[in-house]
Protein backbone atom coordinates (compact mmCIF):
# COMPACT_ATOMS: atom_id res chain seq x y z
CA UNK A 1 0.00 0.00 0.00
CA UNK A 2 1.27 3.40 -1.12
CA UNK A 3 0.05 6.61 0.85
CA UNK A 4 0.45 10.23 -0.53
CA UNK A 5 -0.70 13.19 0.43
CA UNK A 6 -2.34 15.71 -1.60
CA UNK A 7 -1.89 19.40 -0.23
CA UNK A 8 -3.93 20.97 -3.12
CA UNK A 9 -6.44 20.04 -6.02
CA UNK A 10 -3.11 20.84 -8.60
CA UNK A 11 -1.43 17.87 -6.59
CA UNK A 12 -3.80 15.58 -6.97
CA UNK A 13 -4.62 16.71 -10.63
CA UNK A 14 -0.56 15.91 -10.92
CA UNK A 15 -1.24 12.62 -9.80
CA UNK A 16 -3.71 11.52 -11.79
CA UNK A 17 -1.79 12.98 -14.59
CA UNK A 18 1.42 10.80 -14.08
CA UNK A 19 -1.00 7.80 -13.82
CA UNK A 20 -2.57 8.45 -17.26
CA UNK A 21 0.92 8.86 -18.83
CA UNK A 22 1.54 5.54 -17.56
CA UNK A 23 -1.61 3.39 -17.58
CA UNK A 24 -1.42 0.00 -19.11
CA UNK A 25 -4.24 -0.84 -21.88
CA UNK A 26 -6.85 -2.71 -19.72
CA UNK A 27 -6.03 -0.83 -16.36
CA UNK A 28 -9.39 -0.36 -13.94
CA UNK A 29 -9.01 2.27 -11.23
CA UNK A 30 -11.14 1.92 -8.45
CA UNK A 31 -11.91 5.06 -6.43
CA UNK A 32 -13.22 5.18 -2.75
CA UNK A 33 -13.52 7.85 -0.74
CA UNK A 34 -16.26 10.58 0.75
CA UNK A 35 -18.27 13.32 -1.52
CA UNK A 36 -15.46 15.79 -1.79
CA UNK A 37 -12.69 13.79 -1.41
CA UNK A 38 -11.25 14.63 -4.91
CA UNK A 39 -12.42 11.23 -6.72
CA UNK A 40 -13.39 13.33 -9.61
CA UNK A 41 -10.16 15.47 -9.97
CA UNK A 42 -7.73 12.80 -10.01
CA UNK A 43 -9.97 10.92 -13.14
CA UNK A 44 -9.52 14.86 -14.83
CA UNK A 45 -5.86 14.29 -14.15
CA UNK A 46 -5.43 10.17 -15.46
CA UNK A 47 -7.58 11.81 -18.73
CA UNK A 48 -5.24 15.06 -18.95
CA UNK A 49 -2.39 12.06 -18.82
CA UNK A 50 -4.27 9.94 -21.36
CA UNK A 51 -4.49 12.85 -23.82
CA UNK A 52 -8.01 13.38 -23.29
CA UNK A 53 -8.97 16.60 -24.01
CA UNK A 54 -12.57 16.71 -23.71
CA UNK A 55 -14.13 18.22 -20.28
CA UNK A 56 -14.40 15.28 -17.62
CA UNK A 57 -17.38 15.43 -15.62
CA UNK A 58 -18.80 13.07 -12.57
CA UNK A 59 -21.11 10.59 -14.38
CA UNK A 60 -23.49 10.65 -11.01
CA UNK A 61 -26.51 10.93 -12.94
CA UNK A 62 -25.73 9.27 -16.25
CA UNK A 63 -23.58 6.27 -14.70
CA UNK A 64 -21.17 6.55 -17.71
CA UNK A 65 -18.97 8.73 -19.29
CA UNK A 66 -16.86 7.50 -22.03
CA UNK A 67 -14.18 9.59 -23.25
CA UNK A 68 -11.69 8.73 -26.67
CA UNK A 69 -9.16 10.99 -28.53
CA UNK A 70 -6.44 9.98 -26.01
CA UNK A 71 -3.66 7.44 -26.34
CA UNK A 72 -6.38 4.70 -24.53
CA UNK A 73 -9.85 5.22 -24.58
CA UNK A 74 -11.11 6.32 -21.10
CA UNK A 75 -14.68 5.03 -19.57
CA UNK A 76 -15.69 6.42 -16.11
CA UNK A 77 -17.69 4.64 -14.06
CA UNK A 78 -20.21 6.29 -11.05
CA UNK A 79 -21.55 3.55 -9.15
CA UNK A 80 -22.59 5.66 -6.52
CA UNK A 81 -26.50 4.97 -7.04
CA UNK A 82 -26.28 1.09 -7.79
CA UNK A 83 -26.26 -0.64 -4.90
CA UNK A 84 -27.33 -4.14 -6.03
CA UNK A 85 -25.46 -6.90 -8.22
CA UNK A 86 -29.03 -6.82 -10.18
CA UNK A 87 -28.38 -3.11 -10.45
CA UNK A 88 -24.94 -3.19 -11.69
CA UNK A 89 -25.62 -6.06 -13.92
CA UNK A 90 -28.37 -4.06 -15.72
CA UNK A 91 -26.51 -0.82 -15.88
CA UNK A 92 -23.53 -2.69 -17.95
CA UNK A 93 -21.14 -2.36 -15.54
CA UNK A 94 -20.27 -6.22 -15.45
CA UNK A 95 -18.90 -6.17 -19.08
CA UNK A 96 -17.36 -3.15 -18.90
CA UNK A 97 -15.36 -4.09 -15.68
CA UNK A 98 -14.38 -7.87 -17.19
CA UNK A 99 -13.21 -6.61 -20.66
CA UNK A 100 -12.35 -3.08 -20.56
CA UNK A 101 -11.38 -0.95 -23.44
CA UNK A 102 -8.19 0.97 -22.58
CA UNK A 103 -8.59 2.24 -19.23
CA UNK A 104 -11.82 2.05 -16.52
CA UNK A 105 -12.25 4.47 -13.59
CA UNK A 106 -15.03 3.71 -11.41
CA UNK A 107 -15.81 6.41 -8.41
CA UNK A 108 -17.85 3.98 -5.41
CA UNK A 109 -15.60 0.91 -6.06
CA UNK A 110 -16.65 -0.48 -2.74
CA UNK A 111 -20.53 -0.71 -4.43
CA UNK A 112 -18.34 -3.27 -6.91
CA UNK A 113 -17.51 -5.37 -4.35
CA UNK A 114 -20.23 -5.44 -1.93
CA UNK A 115 -22.66 -6.55 -4.75
CA UNK A 116 -19.83 -10.09 -4.50
CA UNK A 117 -19.15 -9.55 -8.66
CA UNK A 118 -16.12 -11.43 -9.41
CA UNK A 119 -13.14 -8.91 -11.16
CA UNK A 120 -11.30 -10.22 -14.35
CA UNK A 121 -8.17 -10.70 -14.79
CA UNK A 122 -6.81 -7.20 -15.49
CA UNK A 123 -4.51 -4.71 -13.40
CA UNK A 124 -6.42 -3.44 -10.95
CA UNK A 125 -5.52 0.13 -8.82
CA UNK A 126 -7.62 0.10 -5.63
CA UNK A 127 -7.31 3.75 -4.09
CA UNK A 128 -8.99 5.48 -1.20
CA UNK A 129 -8.93 8.99 -1.21
CA UNK A 130 -9.82 10.83 2.59
CA UNK A 131 -10.09 13.96 3.63
CA UNK A 132 -7.85 15.39 5.36
CA UNK A 133 -8.55 19.54 5.72
CA UNK A 134 -9.82 22.01 3.56
CA UNK A 135 -7.17 21.19 0.64
CA UNK A 136 -5.13 18.14 1.81
CA UNK A 137 -6.21 14.63 1.02
CA UNK A 138 -4.55 10.94 1.62
CA UNK A 139 -4.43 8.97 -0.99
CA UNK A 140 -3.78 5.45 -0.57
CA UNK A 141 -3.23 2.60 -3.50
CA UNK A 142 -2.72 -0.90 -3.83
CA UNK A 143 -2.39 -2.38 -7.44
CA UNK A 144 -3.37 -5.93 -8.01
CA UNK A 145 -4.37 -7.99 -10.86
CA UNK A 146 -2.46 -9.19 -13.74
Amino acid sequence: MVTLISHSPEETLALGRAWGRAAPDRWIVGLSGDLGAGKTQLVKGLAQGLGVTARVHSPTFAIVHEYGGGRLPLVHLDLYRLETAAQLQSAGVEEVLLSPPGVVVVEWFERWGDAGLPLGLVPLRRVNLAVLGETERQIAYEDTGA
